[in-house]
């Protein structure tokens, strides 16, 4: 019972990752997290889950809270962001699978060689892995974007995948020197900085931040795209998963023609589920159709918020909650104005305007952290590194010449 206790105390001070701590602070949280998934694919667990939750989100937190994972390296704080995030995805699916009082389903084939014997480990590991919910009984209404890779064969669709990661991680790395290049001191350093220049006029203060804004949404699309395409290739060619486990996450941001379809079809769908769960469905019953939308983005900005505390705990929440809450505003207006039927050239305006004048917002948050100066593990695949900050800081001097013009 002590050593329950002791494993349960949560820590005032920050350890470094080790061996040890690993197996103390990081293993137990993912047992547990397993240990729900298992039990929510077996009739009759639902009180057992209901005394291990309580258990698992402090020792989630415990993790999440007291391990340095960056080795007090600033410029890899990203990987204690990675800790924060996973951890609280733990606490929060296994809460959803906590409630769940039937069992779930697997309804889609398991690997390329379609086994229908079911096998509770794999699914397990399945439902662990499977942010999305693709092939399960839960995810119903989320939106696969269309499959571009051949299909033909594993190898022809592993291969496919892996050339489009490996080109979405040198535009990454080609995309993150450029906006850390616009100011390598304030917001291109991790001491961090707003991206608004106030010595800069209004309508060229806004050009510039739009740009740098733009140009970091289009990073964090590359990056991810890469890290998922890179997963997808060893799903497919080590755990013999068949492609249609893996389905694309994006479909072509760039080309929505609302802000609804932007966030519900066209962006990457990993976190639906617990945005629905956490903010839509319990603001829904309180406020209706307007309150589910408005909850799954406050969520959503919540979730932000929360991963930039490990690179700055002194972040504003307002910075995140604001413009992510504007996104579901957004949503809502198109519903009052168009009857979600907003499309065509004038859809696209409104949308990328829309978009832009809150990311802004949401880009100078994340900006302000120093989340934008951070060293990247992509960051070796950029041999053009220098000819870009060339053209950035070319680019950059002019504007700020035409500023000084009577």
């Amino acid at each position: 019972m002590l050593t329950l206790l002791d494993g349960l105390r949560l820590s005032t001070t920050k350890v470094l990752l080790t061996t040890e701590t690993f197996a103390s602070r990081v293993f137990p949280p993912l047992a547990c997290s397993f240990a729900t998934a298992l039990l929510v694919l077996l009739p009759g667990t639902q009180p057992v889950r209901i005394a291990l939750w309580p258990i698992t989100a402090i020792l989630a937190f415990r993790a999440a809270t007291s391990l340095d994972i960056c080795m007090e390296q600033p410029e890899l704080a990203f990987l204690n962001v990675q800790l924060q995030l996973s951890m609280f995805l733990i606490a929060a699916r296994t809460l959803e699978w906590t409630v769940q009082t039937k069992p779930f389903v697997r309804t889609a084939r398991r690997s390329s060689t379609d086994v229908s014997k079911p096998n509770l480990v794999l699914d397990t590991i399945d439902l662990i892995c499977n942010l999305r919910g693709c092939g399960w009984d839960w995810s119903q209404g989320l939106y696969i974007p269309p499959e571009t890779h051949p299909t033909s064969s594993r190898l022809a669709f592993a291969t496919s995948v892996l050339v489009s990661g490996l080109k979405h991680l040198f535009v990454g790395g080609v995309i993150h020197s450029a906006v850390k290049s616009f100011s390598p001191d304030t917001f291109g350093s991790v001491d961090g900085g707003t991206i608004f220049d106030d010595s800069l006029p209004p309508h060229l203060r806004y050009l510039r931040s739009s740009i740098i804004a733009t140009l970091y949404s289009f990073n964090i699309y590359s990056l991810l795209q890469a890290g998922y395409e890179i997963t997808v290739v060893i799903c497919v060619l080590i755990f013999r998963q068949h492609p249609d486990q893996c389905p694309p996450s994006f479909d072509s941001p760039w080309r929505a023609t609302s802000v609804r379809e932007f966030w519900s079809r066209r962006w990457h769908q990993w976190f639906r589920q617990i945005f629905i769960f956490l903010g839509g469905n319990p603001l829904y019953l309180l406020f209706g159709r307007v309150g589910g939308v408005m909850g799954v983005f406050l969520v959503s900005g919540f979730l932000h918020h929360l991963v930039l505390l490990p690179i700055d705990p002194s972040s504003e929440m307002w910075r995140m909650m604001l413009p992510f809450g504007m996104m579901g505003t957004g949503v809502v207006i198109e519903r009052v104005v168009s009857g979600n039927k907003t499309g065509g050239w004038m859809g696209w305006v409104w949308t990328m305007c829309w978009l832009m004048l809150w990311g802004n917002v949401m880009v100078d948050g994340f900006a302000r952290t120093g989340t934008l100066g951070g060293s990247s593990m992509f960051d070796s695949v950029t041999p053009v590194r220098q000819p870009i900050e060339w053209l950035v800081r070319t680019f950059d001097e002019y504007l700020y010449a035409i500023s000084r013009k009577p």
